[in-house]
């Protein structure tokens, strides 16, 4: 996994009440609630008070009554979480005022199960907190009632006509203008122009979409993404495309649902699916995700009947190469995932001559007590391969150092090459370890490696604590092919798309722009030994083809970013937060003319994955 930390806690499973130093003056921190906790010790309001939710929502993302105690605050009751750690209940006042800034619906956070229900009347006494699912990521705030008291007036009344969200009144400029300290949480909302307003101006409140298309399929925690906006760009299988970072999707949004799995099962979608008809439900914010729509009311889910690609039939003389995120494999991972991976392999990518794999864990998985080896891992992926009626493939890689090239601790994860020996010879020359940087040696046609396999500057700094590229060196027809195995950092620690501060900063980057100057500068190397060479990168690179990263690792044209001739609409290899967009790359030299790339959607689009990523296949004749 690449995009996000795992496993992701979400909102309605892990709580922890967070606030700014620039409020902390003025919020109160709320404890979690226990088991059997004691009444709060707010009375029960009798009467109306002088607030209304839109007083305490205010015009900005903060309240002002943050930090301050209301009472008798009237609303109808319009969702309930009962589910999690943050359960609660939305309320929302029947009669709004007449600024579109404010909204009219508000959380209250009980923390244990809520005892009203859907369609009460009631007031609410408490305190009002602006809480931050994710404080450290950037996240905006979720304004609620905290400590409530709870009268029931009425049952059973009417509730407010939800606000449909589609096209017509989505903006189509994503997020205002940050203030001076770089955040957007004192600026007064504007939500017929930016989106992210628009949402803001809509929180607690009832929302609803309408026959919307799945734009990421259901995940484990039971949520799935959609197009409330028909204008995104969308892929040429159903998704929306992540194009820049100008110009965000605004349709985009999460839904899940009030109702526990165990009372409702949650819609098993893939990308392309639709829920017809309406689904309905207060409009949240949450770790990870984004703006959520909490269902109370789901549409019907319609299958487009989404099909695993298949990559075209090379010729014989074409050498193919691939690539393929397997996402943290382990021996001890169940069988299963094996065969479902080995079937990707063969079937979806052709047994391809060269497979370079990413995230292939030690012989004990995350097990952290020093062993680094993976023979186990390999020869079970292998012999997985082969009973799915693939080639006996062999397999290359470099033992990384205990604890130093990240992903899950203990799994010490590496790059792998398998090939299939029958049609790729793989040239061994001794010398490559964990901490020795492989060179080139020669000129012309005598260009070499020092070692075969290798690994670029592992000693760099560009390098701490994340995989350092693995370079072989391989014969096809008498050919030789450098093959340079990447999986560059995570974007984990970067700011969301969706967070208070514009433009959200992304620290990862840096990382990976010395990752692609090193490597850059190794390619530039063997191209000045030999500007024939034929050269082919490729994995995970964690970043998008418009990402200064990969300018980086193409600078003076010493590789080519293959996705950028693919068409637009299948320029994509993951899915996270509804957004279809680039991680895996394949790059060639300029002597590898001739180069059919093909992105091979098997995973990144399914409610059922053997990895999170799409592999990649590439066809050349060097």
């Amino acid at each position: 996994m690449t995009t996000a930390p795992a496993p992701r806690p979400r909102r309605a499973l892990l709580r922890a009440a967070l606030i700014p130093a620039s409020l902390a003056a003025s919020l109160v921190l709320v404890p979690l609630p226990v088991a059997n906790a004691a009444a709060p010790a707010t009375p029960a309001p009798t009467e109306a008070g002088p607030l209304r939710i839109h007083d305490i929502q205010g015009t900005t993302r903060i309240s002002p009554q943050a930090g301050k105690p209301v009472t008798g605050v009237p609303g109808i009751v319009t969702g309930l979480r009962a589910y999690g750690s943050a359960k609660g209940f939305w309320i929302q006042d029947p009669n709004p005022d007449a600024d579109p800034a404010t909204s009219e619906g508000i959380f209250v956070f009980t923390g244990g199960n809520p005892t009203v229900k859907v369609g009460d009347s009631v007031l609410v006494s408490g305190k009002v907190t602006e809480y931050y699912p994710n404080l450290g990521g950037g996240s905006q705030s979720v304004t609620e009632i905290t400590a409530p008291a709870t009268t029931v007036l009425s049952a059973g009344n009417p509730l407010p006509a939800p606000v449909v969200v589609d096209t017509r009144n989505i903006p189509g400029t994503y997020a205002p203008p940050a203030g001076p300290d770089g955040s957007i949480d004192g600026g007064r909302l504007d939500p017929e122009k930016y989106t992210l307003d628009f949402y803001e101006s809509l929180e607690g409140m009832l929302v609803q979409v309408k026959d919307v298309r799945v734009i990421q399929a259901t995940d484990k925690y039971n949520e799935l993404w959609v197009a409330a906006d028909r204008q995104d760009q969308r892929s040429k299988r159903g998704g929306v495309l992540y194009e820049s970072y100008r110009e965000p999707n605004v349709g985009r949004l999460m839904v899940q649902q009030q109702a526990p799995t165990s009372q409702q099962p949650f819609p098993v979608a893939n990308v392309g699916d639709e829920l017809t008809g309406t689904t309905t439900g207060p409009l949240d914010y949450n770790n990870f995700g984004g703006y959520t729509l909490v269902a109370g009311t789901m549409g019907t889910l319609k299958d487009n009947h989404l099909q695993r690609e298949v990559t075209a039939q090379p010729t014989d003389r074409e050498l193919t190469l691939a690539t393929y995120n397997v996402e943290n494999l382990a021996p001890n991972n169940p069988d299963a995932k094996f065969a479902e991976l080995a079937q990707g392999v063969v079937t979806n990518l052709r047994s391809p001559d060269v497979v370079a794999l990413e995230e292939i864990q030690d012989d004990n998985g995350n097990k952290n007590d020093g062993t680094v080896g993976a023979s186990q891992t390999v020869a079970k992926f292998i012999a997985a391969i082969k009973a799915a009626g693939g080639p006996a493939y062999d397999w290359r890689s470099i033992d990384p150092q205990d604890g130093k090239d990240g992903g899950e601790p203990g799994g010490n994860i590496r790059q792998v090459f398998l090939f299939n020996p029958q049609r790729v010879s793989f040239t061994d020359i001794a010398g490559g370890d964990a901490t020795t940087a492989v060179g080139v040696t020669g000129t012309g046609a005598a260009t070499a490696l020092t070692a075969s396999p290798g690994r670029i500057e592992p000693n760099d700094e560009a390098w701490t604590n994340s995989r350092k590229p693995l370079v072989g060196q391989f014969v096809f027809r008498g050919q030789k092919v450098f093959v340079i195995a990447n999986h560059f950092n995570s974007k984990g620690g970067d700011q969301g798309i969706d967070s208070r501060f514009q433009a959200p900063t992304r620290s990862s980057e840096v990382q990976r722009i010395k990752q692609a100057t090193v490597e850059q500068a190794f390619v530039a190397k063997l191209l000045a030994a030999d500007k024939g060479a034929r050269v082919v990168s490729l994995g995970d690179f964690n970043d998008y083809q418009f990402s200064p990263a990969l300018a980086a690792l193409t600078k003076g044209g010493v590789l080519r970013d293959l996705v950028n001739e693919l068409p637009e609409t299948e320029q994509y290899s993951y899915v996270y937060q509804g957004n279809s967009q680039v991680l895996d790359h394949i790059l060639v030299s300029p002597e590898v003319g001739y180069a059919k790339y093909d992105v091979v959607h098997i995973n990144s689009e399914f409610a059922r994955q053997a990895s999170d990523h799409d592999p990649q296949v590439v066809r050349i004749k060097p």
